[in-house]
């Protein structure tokens, strides 16, 4: 297993990006590469949330920590996914940051 952290900034305050994320969590399958992808999601803690993600044969653990300012996303890759981290995070800072875009206008 490779693990693998990434911080997600954002705009929206902790309660925000919690709210966001709870409303957005059932759009995750539908961004995972190879389609067909399951995920599970859980809230064990106000400001932390779990998923178990499986996708093309592989399953990947994600922990999820709230806080002021950004989204610590914490992943365990299998060793095949390993190879890809790189992209991996990319892809996970790109979609998280859209997700979590403060679409009001303030500045």
């Amino acid at each position: 297993m490779t693990p693998l952290t990434i911080d997600v900034p954002h705009r929206l305050g902790r309660a925000g990006a919690r709210d966001r994320m709870k409303a957005r969590v059932g759009d995750l399958a539908g961004h995972i590469p190879g389609g067909f992808a399951e995920v599970q999601s859980a809230w064990p803690g106000e400001n932390e949330m779990i998923l178990n993600i499986k996708a093309m044969g592989q399953e990947i653990a994600a922990s999820l920590e709230v806080e002021e300012a950004y989204v610590r996303v914490h992943l365990m890759l299998p060793a095949m996914l390993g190879f890809f981290s790189g992209a991996i995070e990319a892809a996970v800072k790109e979609g998280g940051t859209r997700m979590l875009e403060d679409k009001s206008g303030s500045a």
